[in-house]
This record gives C-alpha cells, sequence and structure tokens, in this order.
C-alpha cells in the first residue's frame, strides 16, 4: 500500500542527517532570497490579494475564458488540442511525433509533463527525450523525479552532481561547480538543432491575447521552442489569467514567492508559430490543455481555490513535513502541502489520502501562498472525505468509535480498572506507532471529574 510504504520512507528521510543537512542549507538560501526579494514590495499583502482574486475570478468562468484563449491562439496559427486526461495527452505527441518521424525531443523543465510521464512515453516509443533544464536533466540522468516543485536536484550536494556525470557522463571528477555546468551546456547544445520537436509546459495561459507564458532562468526553454521545427505546450486547463497586462503582477509573485528574485531571468510569451516576415520559431506550435482530474477541482466549491496555485514551490519551503522527509517521500508529481492538497483529486483518494495527514497544520503554507489558497484548511477537508467515503484503517475507526462510545457514557471509564486503561491505551499508541520513539503514556489515577468533586468538597 501507498501509505505503509510513505510511512516506512518518512522514517527513513527524517532520521537521514545528511539528508536533513542538504536540505536544510538549500532551503535556507531560497528562504534568505525569499525575504529579501519581499523588501521590494510596497504592499505585498495587496499583491496577494489582487492576484487570489483574478485567479478566483477565471475559475468561476473557466469555460469562458478557455474558448477566449483557443480562439485567440488559433487565429494566428496554433492549434488546441483538448485532452481530457494523461493517455489522450500522450496520444496526441505521438501522433505529432510519428507525423514528423521524431526520434529526438528537447523538453523545458514542465510538471505537468511529469504528471503525464512524457519521457516514459517516448522513450517507449524509441524517441530519445532530453531534458535541458539542469537540474531536471540532473535527476533524469540519475533516474529519479524531480524533488522540488521548483528545485527538481534540491537533494543533491556539489559532490553527488559530479558523481552522477562521472558515472553517466565519462567526466573526469571534479569538484568545480562552473566545469559541472560547462559540460552539461556542451552535451546539450547540439540537442536543441537536432531535435525534431520541443516540448514546453506553461506558467501561464494568457486568455484575451492568445498566449503561452512562460518563466525560466536558464534560457533552455526559449531555446527548446524556438529550433524545432515543432512546439508542443502542455498546460494544465487553470492556467489561465485573462490578459496580458495582468503578468505584471504574476510575474514577479511567481518569482519572488519561488527564488526570491524580483522577476527570473527570461520571461517569454509564444502566441502560436512562426509568422510571416518572422525570422525564427517553429513552423507549427500546438498546445494540449490538459484536464486530468482539475474538473474534478472545480466541481467542487469548497475545493476549487486549490486550482489557484502557480507552482512557486513556497509552501514546500516552510512546510516542517516536506523539509524533514523530502520530496521523492510523497511518490507523488506534486509534493509538498499542495500536492498533499490536488494529488487526491488528481489520483485518487483512496490512494492518496495518507498525504493530507502529512501536515501538522501549522497554516505556514497557508500564510506563503502568493495566491491565498488556504491550503491547510482543505487538507482537513481531504480528510473528512477519506473518513466519510472509509478509507481511514480498520484500527483508527475502531478508535475513533470507542472514543466517541466511551465520552457518551463516561461512567465506564471511571468503571475500568486503572490496569485495563492503561492496556488499551498502550495497545492504541501502538497501533499508531506513538510508542516506537516516545515513552507510554499513561491514565491518571483519578478523572478530570474525580479531582473537581474532590477540590469542591474541601
Amino acid at each position: 500500500m501507498k501509505s505503509a510504504a510513505f510511512l516506512h520512507d518518512a522514517e527513513a528521510k527524517a532520521f537521514d542527517l545528511e539528508h536533513r543537512r542538504k536540505i536544510r542549507f538549500n532551503i535556507g538560501k531560497y528562504d534568505a532570497a525569499v525575504t529579501a526579494g519581499l523588501g521590494h514590495y510596497h504592499d505585498h499583502e495587496l499583491a496577494r490579494a489582487r492576484a487570489a482574486y483574478l485567479k478566483a475570478e477565471v475559475l468561476e468562468k473557466l469555460d469562458q475564458y478557455l474558448v477566449q484563449f483557443e480562439q485567440a491562439f488559433t487565429a494566428r496559427g496554433g492549434r488546441v488540442v483538448w485532452a481530457n486526461d494523461a493517455q489522450e495527452a500522450l496520444a496526441e505527441i505521438g501522433r505529432l511525433a510519428e507525423a514528423r518521424q521524431a526520434r529526438t525531443v528537447v523538453k523545458a523543465k514542465s510538471m505537468t509533463t511529469e504528471e503525464i510521464h512524457v519521457n516514459h512515453y517516448l522513450q517507449g516509443r524509441g524517441i530519445e527525450s532530453v531534458e535541458t533544464d539542469l537540474g531536471e536533466y540532473i535527476v533524469q540522468l540519475n533516474g529519479e523525479r524531480p524533488y522540488h516543485i521548483v528545485t527538481p536536484a534540491m537533494h543533491l550536494s556539489k559532490a553527488d552532481i559530479a558523481d552522477i556525470f562521472v558515472k553517466h557522463l565519462g567526466i573526469e571528477p571534479t569538484d568545480d561547480a562552473q566545469e559541472l555546468v560547462a559540460h552539461a551546456r556542451r552535451l546539450l547544445r547540439h540537442k536543441y538543432t537536432a531535435a525534431e520537436i520541443g516540448i514546453t509546459g506553461g506558467n501561464f495561459l494568457v486568455a484575451r491575447e492568445g498566449g503561452v507564458a512562460v518563466t525560466e532562468n536558464e534560457g533552455n526553454a526559449r531555446l527548446s521552442a524556438a529550433f524545432p521545427k515543432l512546439h508542443i505546450a502542455v498546460v494544465g486547463i487553470e492556467k489561465l489569467i485573462p490578459q496580458l497586462t495582468d503578468l505584471g503582477l504574476f510575474w514577479p509573485l511567481l518569482s519572488t514567492s519561488g527564488t526570491g528574485q524580483q522577476v527570473t531571468v527570461y520571461n517569454t510569451v509564444y502566441f502560436g508559430p512562426r509568422q510571416p516576415g518572422e525570422t525564427d520559431g517553429p513552423e507549427e506550435m500546438v498546445v494540449i490543455l490538459l484536464d486530468n482530474g482539475r474538473t474534478n477541482l472545480l466541481a467542487r466549491p469548497d475545493r476549487r481555490e486549490a486550482l489557484r496555485c502557480i507552482r512557486c514551490g513556497a509552501c514546500l519551503n516552510v512546510c516542517p513535513v516536506y523539509k524533514n522527509i523530502g520530496g521523492h517521500t510523497y511518490e507523488t508529481t506534486y509534493s509538498g502541502p499542495i500536492g498533499s492538497v490536488i494529488s487526491p483529486h488528481l489520483s485518487g483518494l483512496k490512494e492518496h489520502q495518507h498525504l493530507s495527514y502529512a501536515s501538522s497544520l501549522c497554516g505556514a503554507c497557508t500564510s506563503v501562498c502568493p495566491v491565498r489558497i488556504n491550503i491547510h484548511n482543505l487538507l482537513l477537508l481531504n480528510r473528512q472525505e477519506a473518513v466519510r467515503e472509509g478509507h481511514n484503517s480498520p484500527v483508527e475507526r475502531a478508535a475513533i468509535g470507542l472514543w466517541r462510545w466511551s465520552m457518551r457514557h463516561r461512567w465506564a471509564l471511571d468503571v475500568l480498572p486503572g490496569r485495563l486503561k492503561d492496556f488499551s491505551l498502550g495497545y492504541l499508541l501502538d497501533q499508531s506507532g506513538w510508542r516506537k520513539r516516545r515513552e507510554s503514556l499513561q491514565v491518571a489515577d483519578k478523572s478530570f471529574r474525580q479531582l473537581m468533586q474532590a477540590r469542591a468538597a474541601k
């Protein structure tokens, strides 16, 4: 079961001191940068409120905004494909690759393509799919999934990366970071011109003007979109914003919350394939609008706000659970607090309901969210739904049932002898794992009511 594997992996990572050292070091650098970045805002709370309002407005009229985007995008020669699920999206990518007899695909960093496992699909069809973001390239070489929404290789030190390059690329051992980056750049550079297809995601879809906005720090997404003759953008249907001028609000919010930058280095809006008179760009551009369970959230007014997420990763960086168990433990595309909220609805509540309990409910995630998603409350709603549908364990149901009965029949607790109370409590603590690393609890000799009665009798 996934919940059992999660508990096993979480315990291993939580007590892996080297892992915790790396994560705290890397997240610590982000925390310092974000704190400095927020200082550039005159009124950050107002920006958050405006962003939350705009995203909420879009979700209330999502069907209209999607049609508006399609009309504007296709008017400039682009094509839009509507994909209900991962299978439909992959099938379209397969048809496009077959039509161009593609042998090489270059990919920019995209969590949406991770969600539908594009690399695995293409490799199964004999097509080389190369991640061009440095962090994504490193974890691809190492056969791993991204560790973090923004920083795929956050769990790796410079020495770890050097070992990966030595093992998979055959380079000489080195501790020079610039040399490692230069070697990766040399290997990737010719892939851009050799690839028949470039695949990106999209941070935002601009409805009125029909654009796909991509933000990055390395320039690899631009190269992946510009050199191949076909550019495919796989984007979730929730990524819409009303118009181009709204990027002035969302781009800084995304970069500041994610990396502490005032704005990321490269920000590009793609409006379609190369137009007459233009000297570069793809001959064909296709946007795949991916649902893949998003309408499950859209149809639920109490959960809909989760679709406001702009994938900045801020909630992961402040989460005490994430910082101790790491991103791979979640075994989902989207990890951390927001992943625990949306994954059960994208991939099935029964298989992923345990993620909603991987939280201290401290509310730190909610406090830093740039679009004001009430994340910790949504985790509670997921827990409630899991219990209502009977996905919680038999031991938990029995324990809660016993507690409920005893609270309604208080006399029973007074009748039971102390040793039996201790035995029952100890059994429940064993089942929950409490006593594995903690001292046992014992029931007091006198109940609170007995103490109050004795005090009143004095």
